[in-house]
């Protein structure tokens, strides 16, 4: 065996992605996870079939999803035999995913695999006050029925009172769209340029769907077809008369609900695979997954919070020997308009390229006419796991349909992390 090997992608499948707290209110993270992955089993004819693997991860799950991987590889039909686990790289979790298993493809540990995500805000685990779930515990592990009593003793009606989970980091007790708000300010953005690439993203999507792109990568789930989020009329008029929505005080705020992604549900998945494994089982081969890389940032002091794939992709670009403007493809994750445009502008910076990546010189502006073509977060929406498995599932489609390319997937990620990638054919 001749190793590294190339390893295809050959398919995805995932469910629509829908805004928290309406179409899928109380839908557990298994069944969305098992449901995109049913879809992919069926698609593929895996049913009862033995896999190299299966990873699989959520963001916010409930301790009884501490095997969700497992759980859901086995409701979609997957056979007991295929083994599966859970991963977590917040935001990059899908591709995370979608690159582990490549690499045990590539070494020929396994010949094939399945990688995604999901993600929900409609279903989340529901904590109390740490003093008051101390006492739980303390009455769980009580002897006696007396100690059981005395463990609730001087509980007070605000030690009940539920603490909904917020996704803050732990270090600056900031929000990612807080944090966000600070890199928009250092690298001067406006509204304007922010609502353009939200307007822009919005009417991709929205012409993706009419073209039929989505309608082998999206299965129906619970009545709905279509991502709920896509606003095909959205417009610079609508957008302008939104209000800061993480900056409301300083009159300096430009980052809107309209140019951020809002909450999301969903689930996706991708199979991947060897070259033999797909020769021998007739499956044509959209593309290949040959780069990943991951990077981290100290965002408590020195740099912003969502900047870390202006420092992944550089490096993954040196190995693979290219450069910037060498592909078809940008698919560059939308968690909000503003991170997007803060990594473009890095990457055209000298003073940046220079100082922080320790380059001779910038690398350079990209075709925006390229860049998430199909429409990226802002309308479709982000369900933080399940993002990956859509961008490479579509990707790599956009790649087949061209007859060939290469494209470039950035995905950042809460703790200051980013993972990104190449696919090509």
């Amino acid at each position: 065996m001749s190793l590294p090997r190339k390893v295809c992608v050959i398919d995805g499948s995932r469910i629509p992605f829908c805004r928290s707290g309406g179409k899928y209110l109380g839908v557990t993270n298994q069944e969305l996870m098992s449901t995109a992955l049913k879809g992919l089993v069926e698609k593929l004819n895996l049913k009862g079939k033995v896999l190299g693997e299966v990873s699989l991860g959520a963001v916010v799950k409930h301790t009884a999803d501490f095997n969700l991987a497992r759980e859901s590889s086995l409701d979609a039909g997957l056979a007991f035999e295929t083994p599966a686990y859970d991963l977590q790289r917040a935001c990059g979790t899908g591709l995370e995913a979608a690159i582990n298993v490549a690499n045990k493809i590539a070494m020929g540990q396994i010949e094939c695999g399945i990688a995604g995500g999901c993600d929900t805000n409609s279903e989340v685990p529901i904590e109390f006050k740490k003093a008051f779930s101390d006492r739980l515990m303390k009455m769980n592990y009580a002897k006696t029925t007396l100690d059981k009593v005395k463990a609730l003793a001087g509980l007070v009606p605000s030690d009940l009172l539920p603490k909904i989970p917020g996704v803050r980091e732990p270090r600056t007790g900031l929000s990612m769209g807080e944090s966000c708000e600070l890199m928009a300010k250092e690298w001067k953005l406006t509204q304007k340029d922010q609502d353009e690439l939200a307007m822009i993203s919005h009417k991709n999507a929205e012409k993706a769907y009419l073209d039929n792109f989505y309608s082998d990568l999206v299965i129906p789930f619970k009545g709905i077809t279509k991502d709920n989020n896509v606003r095909g009329d959205s417009s610079i008029e609508k957008l302008s008369k939104l209000k800061p929505a993480f900056d409301r005080t300083s009159g300096q705020g430009t980052m809107t609900a309209g140019n951020s992604t809002p909450l999301t549900d969903g689930a996706s998945a991708v199979f991947l695979c060897s070259e033999e494994y797909a020769q021998k089982n007739g499956l044509k081969v959209k593309a290949y997954l040959t780069h990943g890389q991951a990077a981290a940032v100290n965002f408590v002091s020195g740099e912003g919070l969502l900047m870390a794939p202006a420092y992944a992709v550089p490096v993954m670009l040196d190995r693979a020997g290219l450069k910037l403007q060498d592909f078809d493809f940008y698919e560059i994750h939308e968690a909000f308009a503003a991170q997007v445009l803060c990594t473009l502008k890095a990457w055209e910076s000298e003073d940046f390229c220079r100082n922080k990546l320790k380059r001779a010189e910038a690398l350079g502006s990209i075709d925006r006419s390229k860049m998430n073509i199909k429409g990226g977060s802002l309308a479709l929406g982000h369900p933080f796991a399940a993002t990956g498995g859509r961008i490479v599932a579509s990707l790599a489609k956009m790649i087949d349909e061209n007859q060939g390319g290469r494209g470039l997937i950035s995905i950042c990620t809460a703790g200051g992390m980013g993972v990104t990638a190449i696919l090509e054919k």
